[in-house]
């Protein structure tokens, strides 16, 4: 939320939704990579709250280790990665999975990472990069755009129609580079093909030189729950030659990750 911005009208407090705790994870999220550090004002601008309601938080968060300070702007603290971890521990599956992405990396020779989706954006829960020296700060709860990336089309394929249709009707259509989709009707028409054909290939169109190709990875009901994918750098790597050298290897990785969540052979 941006300084000055009147916050979005939420649920009110009753038996089922204590306020305080909803607050306090909304001082949290107004840390990001672009404010790492905040002086009691923005974080009160950022979320709405009064000045002494955020004083409140920010010193109950320190208390607790989540959040330091040097007595006028405010940091989240290492321990802040505890709550992230939690989800991540909770799924085992990730731990069985690693190891396949591993395998896979080593075999293409490109990094792999794996996400879910949350509203319009995904989010990596694991990335296995490759010994090549590449400038990037992807890692374990990044958050990229869903309608430019291969992940995020396989898991918006795997959405009802009427669902994604809301979704990206009521979504801002941006441009990050010229190969950017920012026509909604064919947007929507690629999703449409990711789902025909079990996976997408998205070719330098959330960053000039960045391509990736992603496969769904399903549960036992056949439901998509994340993605899977491959991503390499364009001037070494072309949208054909990963279509053809690169996917088969990574459409086996991710049946074989379906099939430790339980999704049946086939």
């Amino acid at each position: 939320m941006d300084p000055g911005t009147p916050p979005a009208k939420g649920p009110k407090p009753s038996d089922s939704y204590v306020q305080s705790f909803a607050r306090g994870l909304e001082v949290i999220r107004s840390f990001s990579a672009d404010t790492t550090a905040q002086t009691l004002s923005e974080v009160a601008a950022r979320t709405g709250l009064t000045r002494a309601g955020a004083r409140r938080i920010l010193l109950t968060l320190q208390t607790l280790g989540y959040v330091e300070t040097d007595g006028k702007l405010f940091r989240l603290t290492p321990r802040i990665l505890d709550l992230g971890f939690a989800y991540l521990s909770s799924l085992p599956i990730w731990n069985l999975a690693e190891p396949v992405m591993e395998d896979l990396v080593e075999e293409v020779r490109e990094s792999s990472s794996a996400a879910v989706l949350d509203g319009l954006d995904i989010v990596y829960v694991l990335r296995v990069p490759t010994h090549k020296i590449m400038r990037t700060t992807l890692g374990v709860g990044s958050r990229l755009p869903a309608c430019w990336t291969s992940m995020g089309r396989v898991l918006l394929a795997g959405l009802p129609d009427d669902e994604l249709q809301a979704r990206l009707r009521s979504h801002p259509m941006e441009r990050f580079t010229d190969h950017t989709t920012t026509d909604v009707d064919a947007l929507i028409a690629h999703i449409h093909q990711a789902r025909q054909q079990g996976w997408c290939l998205v070719n330098q169109e959330l960053e000039e030189g960045l391509i990736s190709i992603a496969a769904p990875l399903t549960s036992r009901t056949g439901q998509t729950v994340a993605a899977l994918n491959i991503s390499g750098q364009a001037n070494r790597t072309s949208a054909d030659m990963m279509q053809k050298t690169l996917l088969p290897t990574l459409l086996t990785a991710a049946r074989t990750i379906s099939r430790m969540m339980g999704a049946p052979r086939g």
